[in-house]
This record gives structure tokens, sequence and C-alpha cells, in this order.
């Protein structure tokens, strides 16, 4: 659900909008812009089939180094993300152990690092452009569940920034997002 809604995030995005500055935390280049991150998020994507099949860095090589976008930048971001659809569809072992970056982890795991990027990702984007989108109930519900009670675990691991206060009576999705250190008025 985090890579759906994404992925529908993305697909809002005007052509124009791509050179956009983006928000300096959200990427270790300097002065990135939406099509920066854009292609962040297609690099990493890209990666997903290799991951669940179980693929080292070095098996991998530098197949996915190099411009994804091309001259259509969310097409060739929503290809992208079907192949990671499709071998995210088959039948897995959350308990098999994956190889990232930052490690060797269990697959599931690795599902709750990417569905939590993803989904927080999304919102921002969404936020960012004044889309005026919303995270679909079921992944907020889905991802009270997971991260509920992992939240202050991953905020001092540095994963999420300080809780915000939200609004007395607001909705779960914002919840959610103070909980996290991502809502904004």
């Amino acid at each position: 659900m985090s890579d759906a809604a994404l992925r529908d995030v993305i697909d809002m995005i005007d052509h124009d909008q791509l050179s956009l500055a983006a928000p300096a935390e959200w990427s270790r280049k300097s002065n990135p812009t939406l099509r920066d991150i854009l292609a962040y998020h297609a690099y990493d994507e890209a990666w997903v089939p290799d991951v669940l099949a179980g693929r080292t860095a070095e098996e991998v090589g530098s197949r996915h180094d190099g411009d994804l976008l091309g001259d259509d930048p969310i097409a060739s971001y929503d290809d992208i993300n079907d192949a990671v659809t499709e071998a995210a569809s088959r039948d897995l072992d959350y308990d098999r152990i994956v190889h990232l970056s930052y490690g060797d982890f269990p697959l599931g795991d690795y599902l709750v690092h990417t569905s939590t990027y993803r989904a927080f990702q999304a919102w921002s984007i969404a936020h960012f452009l004044g889309l005026g989108y919303s995270l679909p109930e079921p992944l907020v519900d889905g991802l009270w569940q997971i991260l509920g009670p992992q939240i202050d675990d991953f905020r001092s691991m540095g994963v999420f920034p300080p809780e915000i206060e939200v609004p007395a009576g607001s909705d779960r999705e914002v919840q959610l997002l103070g909980k996290v250190g991502y809502w904004k008025p």
C-alpha cells in the first residue's frame, strides 16, 4: 500500500514541477530538485526485485546506476514500479535474510523499512506540492499497527524527528504524522 501511495502521488506530479527545488533534507545532493527526488525513488525501486531475489550489491553491480528516468520521468518511474509490484506479488519468505546497503535483515524488516519510507515520502511530496492528498485509511491503520510500538525505537535511531503536537480531535493520519514528526499545518 505504501508503494502504491507513492506511485499515486508521483503520478500527480506535472512534468514542469520536476524542476522545482526540493527540500534539502530530502536528499544528500546539494540543491535537489523534485526530479532528483524522483530519480532517487526510481533507483530505490529498481533495487527491490534484486533485494527480494536475495542478490547482494556485488552481484547487482552498477545495473541501476545512471539516469533511470530518461525523457519521460513519470512513465519511467511507473515502469520500474510495475516490475517491483510484480516481484513483490510473489510468495515471499519474510524471515529470509536480504542484503541491504546498511546491513543484512529479515525480508519482513526490509519491507517495514521501505514501506515506512515510501508512505511518508508520499505524504511529504503531496504536501510539498499542495496536492491535498491523504494517505489511504487502510495504509494509516497498517502503519499504526506496524510502527506504533516501534516509533520511539525508530526515533532513537534517527529515523524520525521529534514528535509534533497535533490539534485535539485530529484524525488518525494527522495523529500518526505528528507522532513520527512529519505533520505540518
